[in-house]
């Protein structure tokens, strides 16, 4: 191992006002790009449920079984100046499956805006998940300086987040992920602060333990998948313990006291979580709200989730335009990004090879890539041993989010330095216009041989990937209600009945947004609803009720029947044999009904 102070020449510190003056810009630049569009795209299911609760109300008191106007079917949206905290505390553990901190503080937070209109406004209702998330970029900023001792990973770390796709997704949704990436952040300082303390013959403070306690609980009253965080860590300090026992055996006696120290943050751990299952399973968990984590049992299902974890991977640095209705688009836009990590992956090899040479980065960097892989792992073991398959959803890779944020920013600040430009291989302009491979060459050489080159090309990466996200061309919501309303609109010749079955509040978010998005553009404002409540799939009964239903409508009338789990037998009706687009998030059908 090198002594401390030869690490330190990679280390160019910034003047101190310099250094504050960076950081800010990246922080304007993260809050320019997580406030831009907020409102653009229509808030999906899991949005409408945070809105509700948040006000203090529920999906019960949308009538099922009947027709019911657009108004009626938005009520839930209604300020509810009746509505306290205890309110939305009861709603959350009766009616959903998540722990109710954060929707606690949307409460308090629409309280500071007046009323913008008769339902919820949905910027003041995004705009706390983007403020979060532009928090997480002074924070993740602190996570590498106080990791590595160094300012510089500290500054990439927070211009890549700044930036990233995946980290903007997130933000710009009305959901918990940016307060819960906050609180994985602050527990990652913890616990890098205490692998160096452990593993320096230092005595972790007791003042130390308190925090990190404190920290693992709120996050846990955040996002129960906090809880792999947890388990991760856990599972990466047995691994840095044994290895390090197996090395240096007389150690052992003076890590006792860490030990005990370490064991009191993970009983305060497991101790929050065993008082949320406490309350939450006797509650019945879920209420049916997990039903689309499918168990692992098709063949499909077994092979998809390694690529599920990598499609979210990918876009925590770079995205393209992936989800283009252009097919040249989509081809180019993988093409590019295929050759980016074919230079970047290795790039990030090699500087993580050189930091674990540096005695005060080789600590850091094993606990961070044993923490990525404990936490990949235990999402293998939930979808493959558990049978839940969690890898489908993307959102849930924010507990180790910002370890791969940390981990990409000390690779690139190794070399940040680095300067060897070989420019030999320039022959001639001509060779370089006509020949692609030779027009590669000289990229991957001037990124291989240029350490600050090489940062700028993967924090633009991030920007384009920024914009990717914000134009809809990547990460678009699983349901485009504004799409569906423009087949409707340019379709329907009759006034407009939209049927769908309902099982839970699911479905009626999913109505709700079609409902939100007619109202928001003033169109269709005749459109009713129908929702047929199933307890079962394809049950006959919610067939026989859609066909009575329908039977006591004054025609004429279109009956579009969208997401509806049972079959349909409207005889007085004729279907609509057209072949209409596919929309994100609904299957649908029109019946004419003279």
């Amino acid at each position: 191992m090198l002594k401390m102070q030869s690490s330190q020449r990679w280390v160019d510190q910034l003047p101190r006002s310099a250094n504050w003056l960076l950081l800010g810009l990246w922080v304007v630049i993260g809050s320019i790009l997580r406030f831009t569009k907020l409102t653009a795209k229509p808030p999906w299911t899991d949005e409408f449920a945070t809105m509700v609760f948040s006000l203090g109300n529920d999906f019960t008191s949308v009538p099922l079984n009947q027709v019911i106007s657009i108004d009626a079917l938005l009520q839930p949206l209604k300020f509810n100046p009746d509505a306290n905290i205890g309110n939305v505390v009861s709603l959350l553990l009766q009616e959903d499956n998540h722990p109710p901190l954060y929707f606690v503080l949307v409460h308090l937070w629409v309280k500071l805006f007046p009323s913008l209109g008769e339902y919820t406004d949905v910027w003041v209702m995004r705009s706390l998940s983007a403020l979060l998330g532009i928090l997480s970029i002074p924070a993740i900023y602190f996570l590498g300086k106080i990791a590595f001792r160094s300012q510089r990973v500290g500054q990439i770390s927070a211009a890549l987040m700044s930036v990233s796709p995946y980290g903007i997704f997130l933000a710009q949704e009305a959901r918990h992920y940016t307060l819960a990436i906050l609180f994985v952040i602050f527990s990652l300082i913890c616990f890098t602060f205490s692998i160096n303390s452990f593993f320096e013959k230092k005595i972790l403070p007791l003042w130390l333990v308190f925090v990190w306690i404190v920290i693992n609980g709120i996050g846990l009253s955040v996002h129960y998948f906090f809880g792999i965080t947890l388990l991760a860590e856990g599972m990466t300090v047995i691994f840095l313990i044994y290895r390090h026992y197996q090395q240096k055996k007389d150690d052992l006696s003076f890590m006792s006291r860490n030990l005990i120290r370490i064991m009191l943050v993970f009983i305060g751990a497991i101790s929050a979580g065993l008082t949320w299952i406490a309350i939450i399973i006797p509650k019945g968990y879920g209420n049916g709200m997990i039903t689309w984590v499918h168990p692992i049992e098709h063949i499909l299902y077994m092979i998809s989730p390694p690529f599920q974890l990598l499609a979210a991977w990918v876009p925590m640095i770079s995205l393209l335009p992936v989800e283009s209705s252009s097919l040249a688009i989509v081809i180019l836009s993988s093409l590019i990004l295929l050759l980016f990590f074919i230079w970047f992956i290795p790039y990030m090899k090699k500087g993580i090879q050189e930091g674990l040479q540096y005695s005060d980065c080789y600590l850091p960097i094993k606990g961070l890539i044993g923490f990525i892989f404990s936490a990949i792992a235990l999402f293998l073991v939930i979808t493959y041993v558990v049978g839940l398959d969690i890898t489908r959803g993307a959102r849930y890779s924010f507990v180790y989010f910002p370890a791969v944020i940390v981990l990409v920013a000390v690779s690139l600040a190794i070399y940040w330095n680095k300067s060897n430009l070989d420019n030999s291989i320039v022959k001639g302009k001509y060779q370089i216009l006509f020949d692609p491979t030779y027009l590669l060459t000289i990229i991957y050489s001037k990124l291989n041989g240029n350490g600050k080159f090489a940062v700028y090309a993967v924090w633009f990466m991030g920007f384009v990937g920024a914009i990717t996200v914000l134009v809809n061309l990547g990460y678009q919501k699983y349901y485009l209600p504004d799409r569906l309303i423009s087949v409707i609109q340019n379709t329907a010749s009759s006034p407009v009945l939209i049927a769908t079955t309902h099982r839970n509040l699911v479905q009626t978010g999913e109505t709700m947004g079609i409902a939100l998005e007619l109202q928001r553009r003033s169109e269709l404002q005749d459109t009713l609803f129908l929702l047929v409540h199933q307890e079962q799939l394809e049950s006959s009964e919610a067939t026989e009720n859609l066909k009575q239903v329908v039977s006591k409508i004054p025609y004429p009338i279109e009956v579009w029947t969208v997401n509806f789990q049972a079959p349909i037998d409207l005889k007085q009706c004729v279907v609509d044999k057209k072949k209409f687009p596919q929309v994100n998030g609904y299957s649908y059908q029109r019946y004419t009904c003279q």
